[in-house]
């Protein structure tokens, strides 16, 4: 199968990047996958494509920009010039851009590369269904909120011309199927990314560090955490060093800048920037839990599945796609109210002083981890390809 993939890919700082990398380097070292193409935005034109486990080969050609207008022609462009047997689109709502219209015109592609008589399935990591338009930075304004939700309704219908679409979460499915009355919906988990040998548990001397991972501004705030470690410090006596991991949301362009003036006063803070591949491993296991201060959810989180499978105990809000991945693949976490620093403070405040609690929830989330690695996903995807029960696939490789 000469397999065509539209994504961002690092080095591009677009969203789905990391997840691009990690499907391609386990679709390639499955045998009925002859050869890769990426079909990436301009920024990933100096991809690393070596791995160092055996594979087919990977051509990138870079052939769309974030909030251009012409990527719907020039991705078109690419897969006839490519001729795969099959293109997968690793998608979300804000992937092609974050001005509306160029957003909305690159989601058209995958019912045009089907229109060219070329087997098209995309994998959604988010609905519109699911999304709080307001703590995402959307908007706030009702009105605006209804053209949001029209518009957001109109693209999906456009998605479901794919002739497969792909979710993570089962919720997701069951929406798509009840209300738009789709029949070409595919339940695939995400997945965890890399799943290294079970750690010793043990952490590196110094302060216990309390870490968030992801892409800050909108629903993922960093204050309430910075405010909490700082109850659990005089409460606890423990030393303790906040490390905020990540960048700013595009949406919120500036955001960790001002929280850095804003908490200049507050001592032992860490913001690490934009955390390359090969970094990842190092700032998960240092790390003595992983943090989630969230407001609201907009699709499977990524950042768990890596809690997991470096074996790290989690703090995290009750809500949404959280709630659902924590009761559908068996991870567990200290839970908090969303909206109160004295919750997350008390959440904090148990893994910090209880090792042992805090070292049960990191095996559990190891454990959780273990169980559906992305090298059976990308086995799905390929049986979904072919028109095979994903259900039964899965439970046949996981056994």
């Amino acid at each position: 199968m000469k397999l065509a993939i539209v994504t961002a890919y690092p080095p591009s700082k677009v969203t789905l990047n990391e997840y691009a990398y990690h499907l391609v380097k386990h679709f390639r070292q499955h045998e009925e996958v002859t050869e890769l193409i990426l079909l990436t935005d301009d920024t990933a034109a100096n991809a690393t494509i070596d791995f160092e486990e055996e594979g087919c080969q990977v051509i990138v050609k870079p052939c769309w920009k974030f909030n251009s207008y012409t990527n719907l022609f020039s991705i078109a462009k690419a897969v006839r010039t490519a001729q795969p047997d099959m293109v997968l689109y690793n998608l979300q709502f804000m992937k092609f851009g974050d001005q509306k219209i160029p957003a909305a015109l690159g989601l058209f592609s995958p019912w045009l590369t089907k229109l060219m008589k070329v087997k098209t399935t995309v994998l959604l990591h988010n609905i519109m269904e699911t999304v709080d338009l307001s703590s995402a930075g959307f908007t706030s304004n009702k009105i605006k909120m209804g053209v949001f939700n029209f518009i957001g309704e109109m693209l999906t219908r456009v998605i479901l011309k794919a002739d497969k679409v792909v979710l993570t979460i089962s919720k997701y499915v069951d929406i798509l199927e009840e209300k738009y009355h789709a029949k070409n919906c595919v339940l695939i988990p995400h997945g965890t990314f890399e799943i290294p040998e079970e750690p010793s548990y043990e952490l590196p001397e110094g302060p216990l560090k309390i870490m968030t991972f992801g892409k800050f501004g909108t629903y993922k705030k960093v204050e309430k955490l910075i405010e909490a470690v700082e109850q659990v410090r005089k409460t606890t006596g423990n030393d303790l060093e906040i490390v905020i991991a990540g960048t700013d949301n595009p949406n919120t362009i500036g955001y960790l800048e001002n929280v850095k003036q804003q908490y200049s006063h507050v001592s032992n803070i860490t913001f690490t920037g934009y955390v390359a591949e090969e970094e990842v491993p190092v700032i998960f296991s240092e790390s003595a839990m992983v943090v989630f201060p969230y407001t609201s959810t907009t699709g499977s989180s990524g950042v768990l599945h890596q809690a997991g499978s470096y074996g790290k105990a989690v703090v995290m809000p009750d809500l949404g796609d959280l709630s659902i991945l924590v009761k559908e693949e068996g991870y567990k976490g200290e839970f908090f109210e969303p909206e109160s620093v004295e919750s997350l403070a008390t959440a904090i405040e148990k893994l910090v002083v209880n090792k042992t609690y805090r070292n049960e929830l990191a095996r559990a989330n190891y454990k959780a981890a273990t169980e559906l690695p992305i090298s059976v996903v990308t086995k799905m995807y390929l049986n979904a390809f072919k028109d095979q029960p994903v259900n039964e696939i899965q439970l046949a490789v996981v056994a």
